[in-house]
């Protein structure tokens, strides 16, 4: 993430996608950045001086009710893609978080 971004982040993260914030050690606060945690899952976004997103790499979370987060994450003005190639077993999408970093949702058929 760049520099100075962390409310942003807490906006998307916290408030749009349901992490709770956890905070960074000590020494590594100083840094900045921002970590989250879902369930067993740890996010931990750096800060970095010539920032730019990961269009290609990036984490997937499983999730339910993907389409209403879609729902949310597209009111709240975020970009989607639901038009990736489909997994057996999964309905997937491609969101982008305010930085430009793609973060693929999946959800067990049912």
């Amino acid at each position: 993430m760049p520099a100075g971004e962390e409310e942003r982040a807490r906006a998307f993260f916290a408030g749009l996608l349901g992490f709770r914030e956890i905070p960074k050690p000590e020494d590594l606060a100083k840094r900045g950045g921002v970590w989250f945690q879902a369930g067993p899952v740890q996010l931990h976004l750096g800060v970095e001086a010539d920032f730019h997103p990961a269009r290609k790499a990036h984490p997937a979370f499983l999730v339910n009710d993907l389409d209403a987060l879609l729902a949310r994450v597209r009111s709240a003005g975020f970009e989607t893609d639901t038009t990736q190639p489909a997994l057996v077993g999964y309905k997937r999408a491609h969101i982008f978080d305010p930085f430009g970093n793609r973060i693929e949702l999946m959800e067990k058929d049912k």
